[in-house]
This record gives structure tokens, sequence and C-alpha cells, in this order.
């Protein structure tokens, strides 16, 4: 693609960036069965390839509207297009660079600002959350249809993740090996059992686990709000690095979404000298829970034989497993939980079009509610075909989502493995 950026953009950093991404575009269309925006309304503008003509247009200075930072808004992140790209476009950091510009050069209504801001002083703070939840029980009743069923009510847990007597709690530290876990933020306050899960699960494979709360960034920097979500990502840094320093072999973080933000912030803080370095350690050291325990399979591969052997002696559970997509098309993580699952002793099902995003995309399914809508019903389907007794996943913002879309059951993997083990 032959690029002509304006004089506000060419000379910096992202504008470099920008032109050697927009300039690996060869128009193909590949991308375009791929995204499911583009499924769903089958307009041109709200697929990767036209919305990377508008952003072309935005970034050589041609007038831009409303109708831009629509179609850019309707993307879902999900980057499915880039597994799908033969060029290798790396769509999703054009997208935010689009996103930014978009953002300065198109004003948004009053309403849209509210409320936009309003999710980024609440959600990324978990005693905020935890508030705003209480509020919102308290006057659910009370509360239409259409936003009630976007708060996350308790969830009924299957007997599957019941504990035998008491639940346990976080293990102590007793092996001379240690990880990070990064806690969150939303996480800890509508499901803390799963960081609790992983920090068992990891205790079993011989790595203590040692605990930082706080949000990733990336649902401010999704928003376009980039100088909140470095904030965030260098106060992370700076809270995990004395334990870096230390020894931890690895930062931990259990939902998909934030493991592959914190993976990024070698390259989100790579022109700042008093952070470069450590993001760029950080970044390395940065896991999914599913890959450290995927490093860690030896260690696992008795306890969870044992448990799986038992598991089988009466009827096998039906697992139905939701991949994320940011598991699938950010961390290029495939193939790992599944047979983890399976060698617990639980029964995966077939789930057509495994690939698809479920709405959730972080603030998508408050932001564009048609459609999430739309694309929750269709995972749900999907999910239920293979008449499953509950359905899994690995990122909180799936879990809430699917939650509000199924009667069935819906928990982190992580959750299931762990109490396999325990009854191990």
């Amino acid at each position: 693609m032959q690029t002509a950026l304006a004089d506000f953009i060419r000379g910096s950093s992202a504008g470099r960036e920008a032109d050697a991404i927009l300039r690996s575009c060869v128009h193909c269309g590949f991308c375009l069965p791929a995204c499911p925006t583009y499924q769903l309304l089958g307009d041109e503008l709200d697929s990767p390839r036209g919305r990377i003509y508008l952003m072309k247009q935005l970034l050589e200075g041609e007038p831009v509207s409303d109708r831009t930072q629509l179609h850019l808004d309707r993307c879902l992140t999900c980057r499915a297009c880039e597994g799908a790209c033969p060029s290798g476009v790396r769509y999703g950091r054009l997208l935010d660079i689009g996103r930014a510009l978009a953002e300065q050069r198109v004003p948004r209504p009053v309403s849209s600002r509210a409320q936009r801001f309003l999710l980024r002083k609440i959600l990324p703070f978990t005693p905020r959350v935890r508030a705003l939840l209480g509020i919102a029980a308290a006057v659910r009743p009370l509360l239409p249809h259409s936003l009630r069923t976007h708060l996350p009510a308790a969830a009924a847990r299957h007997p599957a993740v019941r504990r035998p007597g008491r639940t346990p709690g976080w293990p102590r530290a007793r092996h001379s090996r240690r990880v990070v876990l990064l806690e969150g933020c939303v996480q800890p306050a509508i499901a803390p059992e799963i960081n609790r899960a992983a920090a068992q699960v990891l205790d079993r494979v011989g790595l203590s686990t040692v605990r930082v709360g706080g949000c990733c960034g990336a649902l401010a920097h999704h928003l376009a709000a980039h100088e909140e979500s470095l904030a965030q990502a260098r106060r992370n840094i700076d809270a995990l690095w004395p334990h870096v320093e230390a020894g931890a072999e690895a930062v931990v973080v259990a939902a998909s979404a934030c493991a592959a933000m914190v993976c990024d912030y070698g390259r989100l803080l790579r022109d700042e000298p008093a952070y470069a370095q450590r993001a760029a350690r950080v970044g390395v050291l940065a896991r999914d829970i599913s890959q450290l325990l995927a490093a860690h399979g030896a260690a696992l591969q008795a306890p969870l034989a044992a448990a799986g052997a038992a598991a089988r002696q009466s009827a096998p559970l039906r697992v139905a497993f939701h991949a994320p997509c940011t598991l699938q098309h950010a961390l290029r993580v495939s193939g790992v939980i599944e047979p983890l699952l399976a060698a617990a002793g639980f029964s995966l099902t077939e789930v057509a079009d495994g690939g698809r995003c479920c709405g959730s995309a972080g603030t998508y399914s408050l932001l564009q509610r048609e459609l999430s809508t739309r694309l929750l019903h269709a995972k749900v389907i999907a999910l239920e075909a293979g008449a499953p007794q509950l359905i899994a996943t690995a990122n909180i913002g799936c879990l809430a989502h699917l939650r509000s879309g199924t009667a069935l059951p819906v928990h982190h993997w992580i959750e299931l493995i762990a109490a396999r083990l325990t009854r191990g």
C-alpha cells in the first residue's frame, strides 16, 4: 500500500510504525472472513481492510468525521485478522495508533465522553468495582433488564469446582522457586477464587506465589487513553520489580487479556529511559497461567493423572471450553489448556467456530451492546451445542459476559484443575 503521511505524524515514532504497517498490507481481503463485525454487518468499512483504509486517510491528514470513529469503535480488537493475514499486517497496533488520533481529531458527544471517563475511573480499581457491585446488588430489581443483564450476579458454583471440606485459601510460601502474580482489577472483585486457584495449582508444581495488585492498563489503552494506561504500566513495573530482582521466575496472570497487555510493556515503554529496560524484562517474564503450567507439565502430570483416574470412575463431566481471543490471537496460545482438562478427567465437547469472539472484548459489551449481544448469542449456541454441563474459559471478561447469556455455570479453567487436584 502506498502512503503519504501528513507532516503532523510522519516523523514521529508512531508515524514510522504506522507507515510500515500500512505498507505491508496488500489489500488481499483474507482478513474479511475472519472478522466478526464484517460477518455480522457485511460492511467493508467494518472489516480490517476497510478500517485500514480509514486509518490511512486519517494518517494522511484527510478530513475525518464521527463516521470514521464509529467504524474504529466497532472493532473488537480480537486480532483474528492477524492470524488470517498472509502478509503479517500488525493490525492491532495500527488500530491503537488510529484510535488515539481519531480521539484527538473527532470530539465525542458529552454523554460518550462521560461514559468512557467513568469506565476508566471505576473498573481499573478493585475497591471501586466492589463498591459499585454492592450498590448494584442492592438496587438490582429496580434496574432495567438491559442493564441488569450486564451486571455480574452471584455465580452458581458447579459441584466440579467445589472443594471437599473448607475451601483452601492462599498457599503459604514454602518453595524456594517463586513467581509473582499480578492480580488485576475486576477479577479480584467479581471472582477472587480464580487467582486463589492459580496460586494453589502453582504450589502443586513447586512454585510459591507472591501477590501484586493493580490494573494492567488494558482498559484505558483500548479506550485510547494511552497516558493513563502507561501510568498504570509504570506503577505495576515499580511494584513488580523488587520481586523480579529477588529472583521471581515469571510474572504470571490468570486473565489472558491482562497477560497479553503485560507482555507488551516492553514495546509500550521502549521510549522511556527510566522504564524501558525494566519494562522489557517484565514483558519477557510475563506469562498467562496456561503458558506457565505448560512449561511445568512434567510436575503436573502425575497429580493430574491421579485426579483424572479418580474422576473417570464416574461419568466424566462434559465441559465446553471457550478460548478467548487474547489467548488465541494476541498470545498465540492454543492446544495447551484442553490437554490439561482432559488429563484431569473432563470430557471436552466440540465447539464449532472456536476462533470467533464472544463479544466481551473489554468494555465493548458496554459500549457496543447490540453487536456484543449478537456475538454472545452466537457463541453461546456454539458452546451449548455439544450439551456440556459447564463452560470453561481463560479470561475474566469472557467469563462475566458468557454468564450473562447462558444458564450453564461458567468458570475459569484453572478452578477446575485446582478442584480436581484437591480431590486427588
